[in-house]
């Protein structure tokens, strides 16, 4: 009989509160060497009925998605030295004085964030791990990577919103909004063209500016509103028809493999949001003597005691484990 209750989000959440509940939460950093937990993994890559990945920043920052040094110098040396911030999440709550600075720095980071691919192949090298496999993505990123690297976006389930979606501040407008044309726009009104390969770079006489014309600051396009990005901070964040979807299709996903041999691969989640994914997976495993808990991190590769021996935990980069692995 089918449930009635489809929302991965929430339900996921759910199980993250159960496991704090239900465990005294003392840690274990698995069994075995590095090496020996590392052939445990593949030989459970190759056999388990299902797989499921959850991914968080450490993901990406394996990838390459560094938000600050040379990459955010490349690209915001100069909103660094007027504004005196030192990385690219500092520059998000940097007072700008106007919305079209405000919105040429967001066009900025929006484009190397979303619509740029990833400096190392690490998501491209997970897809060619799981591809012959029946597995499902839950991630709190929200940079797009998994879909550049091409994950079939029906597996796919961004709990946490997208850099390529705008909302709009009317609260009565639960719609998002792609917003890659106007990125393209924002980047060309700021000086940047476009290399032989269609990739943006800064002018060869170095001359870009931090401001863009009035007339492209993003605005709703129902009702002309003001725009902010579709990324969950508060109760105002727009769950889409895509993004319910993508909730039912996660929940029916865990309901039908419940009772399987699954291997619930957790890669750079940390303790932002262990409620999202980290716990519920210490929850479901658990709670299925067939399944098996990984947890690839670096410096946050742990267990809990209760999952001990269904568990494997790798404590290192991630890009380097994949390699490993293949």
């Amino acid at each position: 009989m089918k449930r009635f209750f489809h929302d991965g989000y929430r339900d996921t959440i759910q199980s993250g509160y159960n496991a704090v509940r239900n465990y005294d939460l003392q840690l274990s950093r698995g069994l075995g060497t590095v090496d020996e937990q590392t052939r445990r993994l593949r030989t459970e890559i190759d056999t388990a009925d299902a797989i499921v990945i959850g991914a968080g920043a450490g993901l990406s920052t394996s990838a390459g998605f560094v938000y600050s040094g040379e990459r955010f110098e490349l690209w915001f040396h100069d909103f660094a030295r007027k504004y005196g911030f030192g990385d690219m999440y500092g520059g998000g709550f940097a007072d700008f004085g106007s919305d079209e600075v405000f919105w040429a720095y967001w066009a900025r980071y929006i484009y190397i964030n979303r619509y740029m691919d990833a400096p190392k192949p690490v998501y491209n090298d997970l897809l060619n791990l799981v591809k012959d496999k029946d597995f499902f993505v839950i991630t709190t990123n929200v940079d797009h990577q998994f879909q550049r690297a091409g994950f079939d976006k029906n597996r796919l389930f961004y709990t946490q919103g997208d850099f390529g979606l705008f909302q709009s501040t009317n609260p009565s407008i639960r719609e998002t909004f792609d917003n890659e044309n106007w990125v393209m726009k924002a980047m060309e009104a700021q000086g940047y063209v476009r290399d032989d390969s269609g990739i943006f770079r800064e002018p060869e006489n170095g001359e870009i500016s931090m401001s863009i014309p009035s007339d492209l600051v993003p605005t709703c396009p129902v009702d002309g509103s003001k725009v902010v990005m579709n990324l969950r901070s508060d109760e105002s964040f727009v769950e889409n028809e895509g993004w319910r979807m993508a909730s039912e299709a996660y929940s029916d996903y865990l309901y039908e493999h419940r009772n399987l041999h699954v291997l619930y691969l957790e890669l750079g989640v940390g303790l932002n949001t262990p409620v999202i994914i980290k716990y519920p997976f210490w929850q479901m495993t658990a709670s299925n003597p067939k399944a098996v808990y990984a947890c690839i991190n670096y410096s946050e590769a742990y267990s809990i005691k209760q999952i001990e021996k269904q568990s494997i935990c790798i404590d290192g980069d991630i890009g380097e484990v994949l390699n490993k692995l293949r």
